[in-house]
């Protein structure tokens, strides 16, 4: 009886936050993926080799002979797809959405509707994505870049310069906080971001045409996942 109970209370909870099976789905899932075979996993490793090389077809192709059922086949799968412009790619990524990939099922989701201008759905995406993987650097800085779209500077340079501390090797989120600071016209702090950071000149000029652009279109819309320097990752 008490389990019934406490079972009830929670979906109650649940459903009054209007993600009742998002939630359970979470709660009952487990945080692991199950574990592909040996020759699944030779699969996916070529997948992920061809995908590498700039050969997406024939990444998806190696993808195709795998099992849906396994969760990282979906994810590799609706990733090439994405790149590749396709439409296939969108419930791929709800169907992770609540399992042991919900994270990067939020963040894919968040990619798309950034690709196709929609800034308040990715923000959503990526906000919820952020909560499950608060240390992904990639999620993190995209969700700067929608916020920076969206006017919220203050917000977009919290999570730049949480992407930063996370992993410093990567330039995305250093040049996207340059970006910010030319888009606030503080060129100063722009200059000594380029110094503290280590920036090439390409990279602050990338960033001025980036910050030009986002000025002159009022909200601005950034390149997204088909120009690997300026994209959403």
């Amino acid at each position: 009886m008490k389990a019934i109970m406490l079972l009830t209370g929670l979906l109650l909870l649940t459903g009054c936050a209007g993600q009742s099976s998002e939630s359970l789905g979470r709660l009952f899932s487990g945080g692991s993926c199950g574990k592909p075979d040996a020759d699944q996993q030779l699969s996916l490793d070529m997948a992920d080799q061809m995908i590498s090389e700039g050969r997406p077809h024939a990444g998806l192709a190696h993808l195709e002979q795998l099992p849906e059922t396994l969760d990282q086949v979906r994810l590799r799968k609706a990733k090439v797809l994405r790149l590749l412009g396709r439409g296939e790619a969108e419930p791929l990524y709800r169907s992770l959405v609540g399992g042991c990939l919900a994270a990067e099922g939020e963040h894919g989701l968040g990619q798309l509707a950034a690709a196709r201008g929609d800034d308040t759905q990715a923000l959503r995406n990526l906000q919820r994505a952020v909560r499950l993987a608060p240390t992904d650097e990639k999620v993190r800085n995209d969700l700067g870049l929608v916020q920076m779209k969206l006017g919220n500077h203050e917000q977009a340079r919290f999570e730049f310069l949480t992407a930063i501390e996370l992993k410093d090797d990567n330039a995305l989120p250093a040049v996207n906080l340059v970006t910010l600071a030319l888009v606030q016209d503080n060129w100063a702090q722009a200059e000594d971001l380029v110094k503290r950071l280590h920036l090439k000149p390409e990279q602050f000029a990338e960033a001025q045409a980036r910050a030009t652009q986002l000025k002159a279109s009022g909200r601005g819309r950034l390149a997204v996942s088909s120009t690997p320097a300026t994209a959403i990752n």
